[in-house]
Parts: C-alpha cells; sequence; structure tokens
C-alpha cells in the first residue's frame, strides 16, 4: 500500500510545531503510541489549532451530565452524518474505548436510529442528528424532550456545543482531505 498524504495542505515536521503544541503532541503519541493525523494537519496554523484544542478539551473533557462515552457518541453520529471518514474512524476508535462496546461506535455511524442505545440516549443523538442536519428546525419542544429525558439546560448546551464544535472539525477535515490512521481503525475492537 503506498504512503498517501495525511492532508492536502503542507504539514509541518513534529520538530518545527511550536514548543506547547509539540509538547501536547508528543503527550498523547507517549499515551497512544502513535501521533493523530489530526495534530499534524492543523499545525499548518498553530493559532487555529491551540483555539481548536481548548475548545475541544473544554467540552469533551469537562464537568457535567454527560459521560465521556456519550460526548463520544455524539461525535460519531454527526460525524458520520457529515461523511467525515477522519472524525468517524478516529473518534470511533475512542468510543470503543470509552464505552468497553466495540460494536457502539459502528451502530452509530451505519445505523444511528438503530443503535443499542439507552432512552435517554436516543433522546441525545437524536437531538443532535437533528442540530447537524436541520438546524434551524431546532424549536424549543426539542429541549423539553432532552429535559423530560433527565439532562440539564447545561447538559442541552454540551450536546449542542459538541454537535457545533465537530461540525466545523468536520468540515477543515473534508477541506484538508485528513486521513486517519490506521491505527485507529482497530483500536478498541477485541
Amino acid at each position: 500500500m503506498s504512503e498517501q498524504p495525511i492532508s492536502s495542505f503542507p504539514v509541518p515536521d513534529l520538530a518545527d510545531i511550536p514548543e506547547d503544541l509539540r509538547v501536547r503532541i508528543e503527550q498523547v503519541a507517549a499515551k497512544t503510541g502513535f501521533v493523530p493525523n489530526v495534530f499534524l494537519a492543523l499545525a499548518h496554523r498553530p493559532a487555529e489549532l491551540r483555539a481548536f484544542l481548548a475548545y475541544h478539551d473544554a467540552l469533551m473533557a469537562g464537568d457535567g451530565g454527560l459521560t465521556l462515552a456519550e460526548r463520544e457518541m455524539i461525535v460519531v453520529a454527526t460525524s458520520a452524518a457529515n461523511d467525515c471518514l477522519y472524525c468517524t474512524v478516529a473518534h470511533g476508535a475512542v468510543l470503543r474505548i470509552r464505552s468497553k462496546d466495540p460494536l457502539l461506535a459502528d451502530q452509530l455511524a451505519i445505523d444511528a436510529a438503530g443503535a443499542d442505545i439507552s432512552a435517554r440516549q436516543r433522546a441525545m443523538i437524536d437531538f443532535a442528528l437533528k442540530l447537524c442536519r436541520e438546524p434551524a428546525s431546532v424549536r424549543s419542544a426539542d429541549h423539553d424532550t432532552l429535559r423530560d429525558h433527565g439532562f440539564s439546560d447545561e447538559d442541552i448546551w454540551d450536546i449542542g456545543a459538541i454537535t457545533a464544535l465537530f461540525a466545523m472539525s468536520n468540515r477543515m477535515a473534508h477541506l484538508t482531505a485528513m486521513r486517519p490512521n490506521a491505527e485507529f481503525y482497530t483500536m478498541g475492537r477485541a
């Protein structure tokens, strides 16, 4: 198999990336055993990578009523709806690990409506997909449905903000023709 570029834009060498970002990338690489291509592709514009990482961390690792796995469920379902290979594959791997369920990510990516999830999670995914596909159609009744399933207003904000952040991320992955690392495909499956 030939080595394909990870981005259609210039990708800096790790040694040329500003130190704060390089340290962050090296920490991830030490934990995972590889450098996720998203870091290298987005390092083309270091200030934007810093902003992306700050918002990502605030939403994906912040406090709130959503579990880490539920946050990843939103990313996988909406990224698949946006036909984003990179985010669906990469976050599918993270979801398999966080949920300890080797099937869930594939179910959400291929047929979210048929995924084996709770009624609460179904309401969350249905809302995220509506916001993803038909954002102008979201109404207060949609918020009420989420509240009926035990979500707080802060949780509803998180569901929407994660959906919105990954809409941007999906489009950047499309813009750059970002390729998923091969390692993501097998993570969390065994």
